[in-house]
């Protein structure tokens, strides 16, 4: 029997199953639209500057490991966007389907909400229809599809924009 499910903030420990999650994205899928491998110091760089910023970085536990992680981040470098973020999360491909990702993105949402951010933005590979599904399930909405913005796999890829108002 699998044990349920322990979300946490990361600690600089879990940076190399981060990055693992990571690096397996870039090479098997479309959500992420990076085609280079990171490692460690990449991921402590990034969670450094998420934390500096008093940026969640969340991870899901199962069984003693870390099976999926969920952050959020500026969504654009001006001042007038400071109370909105764009998010991502990324689930272990051997922990898909127990409700990870729903989980993680449930923590975020409240940690937004908790930390006076007012959206979330979602882009997403516009053929991702379980991401797509989920953050409908969440309360996202499709806000718009950008057309042949992005290349990976030698193939061009749309980008599907979500939104979540998280305060009134």
């Amino acid at each position: 029997m699998t044990a349920p499910t322990l979300l946490r903030d990361a600690v600089e420990a879990d940076l190399a199953a981060i990055r693992d999650i990571y690096n397996h994205a870039v090479e098997h899928t479309t959500a992420i639209w990076n085609e280079t491998l990171v490692d460690v110091d990449n991921r402590r760089q990034w969670w450094s500057a998420r934390t500096a910023k008093a940026y969640p970085v969340l991870v899901a536990e199962r069984d003693g490991k870390v099976a999926g992680y969920a952050s959020y981040g500026d969504w654009r470098a001006f001042d007038g966007y400071r109370h909105t973020v764009e998010h991502s999360v990324y689930v272990e491909k051997d922990a898909r389907g127990f409700g990870i990702g729903e989980q993680l993105m449930r923590a975020l949402i409240a940690r937004a909400a908790a930390g006076g951010i007012h959206v979330m933005i979602a882009g997403i590979e516009a053929q991702n229809a379980a991401s797509i599904r989920l953050h409908e399930k969440l309360g996202f909405r499709t806000v718009g599809t950008f057309s042949e913005v992005g290349i990976k796999f030698g193939r061009w890829l749309d980008l599907t924009c979500m939104e979540l108002r998280v305060s009134q």
